[in-house]
């Protein structure tokens, strides 16, 4: 027998305790969550799109673990009686110069098998989704959407009933070795024998708390979004998004629809003023010059700093924000929208400025720290969870 800590009740450090509960009945697992609910921060604030692998580079972690991670989901949604919607997605050229990347998109959305994926022209464009404009697209009628909030909350009660413990409140704010790793809250202390942190926002944070110093940093990333009103939210079926700039790991502005119907625009990327910063009075000084003194930040400006002010104009103007847009939908404007909600993207960074866009999972002895889960974290939890519990229970 053991115990297993897990730091962080997001959708990937639930994913990982309710495997681990599965695979090791007799040991004991908890999971220490700082906030007063599970899937509070990433979890609780992404678009609900269910990936179906189009981006990512073929035989890389990051692709496999969508595909598994992607059919593991949809069972368990469909057995939890979870909302899941293949609505379908549509990646559409607008200029010529988006065509060949389209092109190339195609070819490595084939390499993954990504379901039912195809090529079509702007007719074609049109019968999938009336309303949108463009030269080329790809299809992927697999793509969904679900809730990823309740889909954490299901795998809690997972955990609480093979015997798991879920402790809410409790902000880690040391780590001891010895003989056992001692957990340390304001209030009390953890002893466990392995410990795994899935902490988003602070992962670098508390990874540091454990000795563990390595790269990448986490820079947060804002991303707000426009709900489009209830007059025009019909005029999109399921996706619609542009097609990805290479040098970058955001996606673009691109229309979702949700599972409660409404029909949402976005997120933007600008750089958040602290970790939590959902809002843009949301000022943290100290981790403001956290961010600052990492190297890799200023390394990134000065190759970014163009895009950065675009994103900054387009969060203070929603004229400036639909302009992307229109380009995909033109009959949804500035005045069709209003301003909705935000999250905040653990962007991890490393010393030269690169944007890590692939999952960085280190082990330090007995801890072992998700450093990294972007997109599509939330569609590989379930992946993840026996990426990291084959790592994990095959050292023991």
């Amino acid at each position: 027998m053991a115990d297993i800590g897990i730091v962080g009740a997001g959708i990937v450090g639930l994913a990982i305790a309710r495997e681990l509960t599965r695979r090791r009945p007799g040991d004991r697992v908890v999971v220490l969550e700082k906030e007063d609910r599970v899937g509070a921060h990433q979890t609780g604030h992404n678009s609900g799109v269910v990936h179906a692998g189009i981006y990512y580079p073929p035989g890389s972690i990051k692709a496999r673990l969508c595909t598994r991670g992607r059919a593991m989901l949809r069972e368990y949604c469909a057995a939890r009686g979870i909302p899941y919607e293949a609505c379908g997605k549509v990646v559409v050229a607008v200029t010529p110069e988006d065509v060949p990347r389209l092109d190339a998109l195609a070819v490595r959305a084939e390499a993954n098998a990504v379901p039912g994926l195809r090529r079509v022209g702007p007719q074609e464009l049109r019968a999938i989704e009336p309303y949108a404009t463009g030269l080329a697209a790809l299809h992927s009628p697999e793509t969904a959407i679900t809730s990823f909030p309740a889909v954490a909350r299901a795998f809690a009660d997972d955990v609480t009933a093979a015997g798991g413990e879920v402790r809410l409140g409790f902000p880690v704010t040391g780590i001891a070795a010895g003989r056992r790793l001692r957990v340390r809250g304001p209030r009390d202390t953890v002893e466990v024998d392995r410990l795994v942190i899935c902490a988003g926002l602070r992962s670098d944070l508390v990874a540091a708390l454990a000795g563990d110093t390595a790269s990448p940093r986490i820079v947060p990333f804002r991303g707000e979004y426009m709900r489009v009103r209830p007059a025009k939210a019909h005029l999109v079926r399921g996706m619609i998004y542009p097609v990805p700039d290479p040098r970058y790991p955001f996606l673009g502005v691109h229309f979702t629809r949700r599972v409660d119907g409404t029909l949402e625009v976005g997120p933007n990327a600008v750089l958040a003023t602290a970790r939590e910063g959902y809002r843009a009075t949301d000022v943290s000084l100290r981790e403001l010059g956290g961010i600052a003194g990492w190297p890799g930040t200023w390394r990134m400006a000065a190759r970014h700093w163009r895009t950065g002010l675009r994103e900054l104009h387009g969060s203070v103007s929603t004229t400036a924000y639909m302009r992307a847009a229109q380009r995909y939908v033109p009959a949804i404007g500035a005045r069709d929208v209003e301003r909705a909600g935000s999250g905040v993207r653990a962007q991890a960074l490393d010393r030269d400025g690169s944007l890590v866009d692939d999952f960085r999972i280190h082990r330090l002895g007995a801890v072992t720290a998700v450093r990294n889960a972007p997109s599509p974290a939330a569609t590989s939890s379930m992946a993840i969870a026996e990426h990291v519990a084959d790592a994990l229970l095959g050292a023991a």
